[in-house]
């Protein structure tokens, strides 16, 4: 099904250090109700059956349960919240929230323990909230898939990251590579690992989970570097979205990731998977170069039953 995700603002508790929209909450206000509805007015007439509402962090939009009703009844088949996950540490939010009409919760998190998750968030007790968010969505029943950010500071427990992951009930689990734009731009030089340095830790995790019987995925991880587990790209399952930024409408985020988000080297046509592959994030190949990428001249049997 097409989905629509719509930024509703960008103000968070957290202050993550890889964190793609940078500085933008100190300079661009919340939308208004009335702008996003007639967003998710305009997504339901084009056809769109999913609704995702991100941010900054879409819980604290003062309108935020009103938004979500609204998809709701819009006849919206799917409604997911894309969220650091601390508000739902509050049960009597978690259903206020469920009975406004979300189906899906998508929080974050970033590392096995505190002190990993609470320094890349700069946010002292958000792993505390964000556990006990999980925790709560999955004794009412909800469907959670987290996203966890891979960066130097956190890849290295991606095997423990996945076994909490799989302790705590969550339905699906990715790990993204970190974008380099915005704050993690910022800090790159510390921040960001090459991609081969991290992949031992990557499958691990991978393997934790699917033998839990979990769907797993990564998130900006070319084919080349994922033998065994080209089942688990997410890439290849993201649906047609239509992003509603600030200021700005993006059509089709896959369209705009392959024109101007990411970037083929001059070895990529010669792989078995270019036309699958969408390469790396631009900006990671100007910071490290394409010395780590080689293209697949056999195909290989895939692992994973995703």
């Amino acid at each position: 099904m097409e989905r629509v995700d719509i930024k509703v603002g960008f103000y968070c508790n957290n202050q993550c250090t890889f964190c793609v929209q940078g500085r933008k909450r100190d300079y661009l206000p919340a939308k208004g109700l009335a702008e996003i509805k007639a967003s998710l007015v305009e997504a339901k007439e084009k056809g769109k059956k999913e609704v995702v509402f991100t941010g900054g962090e879409p819980t604290l939009h003062p309108d935020f349960l009103r938004l979500v009703k609204i998809a709701a009844d819009l006849g919206f088949k799917q409604i997911q919240i894309q969220s650091n996950g601390r508000m739902f540490a509050y049960p009597d939010f978690c259903v206020k929230t469920i009975r406004a009409g979300a189906t899906q919760f998508s929080p974050a998190l970033h590392g096995p323990t505190a002190k990993i998750h609470d320094f890349l968030t700069s946010a002292p007790g958000s792993f505390e909230q964000t556990v006990a968010g999980i925790k709560n969505l999955k004794k009412m029943g909800q469907y959670v898939l987290t996203n966890t950010v891979i960066t130097t500071k956190n890849y290295r427990q991606l095997p423990q990251t996945a076994r909490l992951l799989v302790s705590l009930g969550v339905d699906q689990f990715q790990f993204a590579f970190v974008h380099i734009l915005g704050t993690a731009k910022a800090n790159a030089e510390w921040l960001v690992p090459h991609k081969k340095q991290i992949m031992k830790c990557v499958k691990r995790g991978l393997d934790i989970g699917l033998a839990a019987g979990k769907k797993v995925t990564t998130e900006a991880i070319p084919y080349c570097l994922m033998k065994g587990y080209e089942d688990c790209i997410a890439e290849k399952i993201i649906p047609k979205t239509r992003i509603y930024d600030a200021g700005f409408v993006i059509e089709d985020y896959k369209n705009y990731r392959l024109q101007s988000g990411k970037i083929k080297g001059e070895n990529c046509s010669a792989c078995l998977y270019n036309k699958l592959c969408e390469g790396p994030w631009k900006e990671y190949v100007e910071l490290f170069g394409w010395k780590e990428f080689s293209p697949v001249k056999k195909r290989r049997r895939k692992n994973s039953t995703n």
